[in-house]
């Protein structure tokens, strides 16, 4: 379904990092001139009329009005692994592509050691593809202090000075620009899925290193089972698009689960879908199993944020905000002359160091 939207156009500044930090957060082409919209597939930092936004919660309270009866619901929670086992089988690893953005808008991604060092894949871009708004040049300060000490078990990635845990990795569009990244420094990365067929595509592909990565299946929603790392061990987790896929009923316990595996002074970095996305409005009646949360066709199911909801699902962790973006892009249709919002949030959140008092 086509959606046409009156635009509202509002150059935005976009602050540099310092230090040689990438620039410009949630992407730099600003739309100041309205006649040129259709010479780009997409624009960053474009803002909503209220007319707009009102227009977008119709649309999404029609598509929900319908919803999916509650015996039928259980089995989307009960057997999401076997959606996404399918989903994996079906597309493999060619689904989705490389997020070569991630060091640009995380530069936290990049150990002490190798900051500055990541190059694109030839002929691809390190802009983000898919968001918008302006960031707020927090320097890169994400190295935490660990609880470990020499009595702690053995487990991978041991010796590291520098520990990224990515949940949700999927078929690795993540994990192989961060192996490409960290490989040669004291980084070691993890990465888990619910899915076991996604976690044997990023085993048999031929960038998978052992020594700088571990793969391994892992239900977030078990707040219960151990990782295969002590508790606050990391100084980043990477939250990318898997907390929508979870029932909103979990997600908290979920949040604070992996914020106790972060050193103090490590960071959460989260991206997802933001509410009224276009895809929330492209859901047709029928498909929804509660409040802003639905399932696809192939049985997956999505939540869509608000960013009060997202500074409550980490703040109630006990981290701290570093930023909390609502990005929002103008997607361009350029042959059939159709332009479409795209909402997606953006935020990083810091374990505040313990201050031991003096006695």
């Amino acid at each position: 379904m086509r959606m046409f939207f009156k635009l509202t156009v509002r150059a935005v500044s976009c602050r540099l990092y310092s230090g040689g930090r990438p620039p410009a957060p949630l992407g730099g082409r600003i739309l100041t001139h309205p006649e040129d919209i259709f010479q780009h597939n997409m624009w960053d930092h474009v803002q909503w009329t209220e007319e707009e936004r009102e227009k977008a919660r119709q649309k999404a309270e029609e598509n929900s009005k319908e919803k999916i009866p509650l015996e039928e619901q259980s089995k989307y929670d009960r057997e999401a692994h076997k959606y996404w086992d399918r989903f994996y089988e079906t597309h493999q690893s060619k689904f989705f592509r490389n997020r070569n953005w991630l060091f640009t808008e995380f530069p936290e991604l990049l150990p002490p050691d190798t900051a500055g060092m990541y190059i694109p894949e030839q002929g691809q871009s390190s802009r983000l593809d898919l968001c918008s708004e302006s960031g707020n040049g927090e320097k890169h300060q994400p190295y935490g202090s660990s609880t470990l000490t020499s009595d702690v078990d053995t487990f991978p990635g041991q010796h590291a000075a520098f520990r990224i845990l990515e949940v949700g990795c999927g078929a690795g569009n993540s994990v192989f620009p961060i192996i490409s990244s960290i490989r040669g420094s004291k980084a070691f990365l993890y990465c888990c899925d619910f899915s076991s067929r996604a976690v044997e595509l990023i085993q048999e592909h031929p960038d998978y290193d052992p020594a700088v990565c571990h793969a391994f299946v892992r239900d977030i929603c078990d707040t219960t089972s151990p990782f295969p790392f002590p508790p606050e061990s990391l100084d980043i987790i990477l939250v990318v698009f898997v907390l929508s896929a979870i029932h909103p009923a979990r997600a908290q316990g979920v949040v604070e689960s992996l914020a106790g595996h972060l050193k103090q002074g490590g960071i959460m970095l989260f991206r997802d879908y933001g509410r009224y996305d276009l895809s929330q409005l492209r859901f047709k009646k029928g498909q929804c199993l509660s409040e802003n949360f639905y399932t696809r066709q192939d049985g997956t199911c999505v939540y869509f944020f608000t960013k009060d909801e997202v500074h409550h699902l980490f703040s109630n962790a006990g981290l701290e905000e570093i930023q909390n973006l609502e990005d929002r892009r103008l997607q361009v249709n350029r042959g059939k002359k159709v332009v479409m919002h795209r909402v997606w949030m953006q935020s990083k959140y810091r374990k505040p160091y313990l201050i031991s008092a003096s006695v």
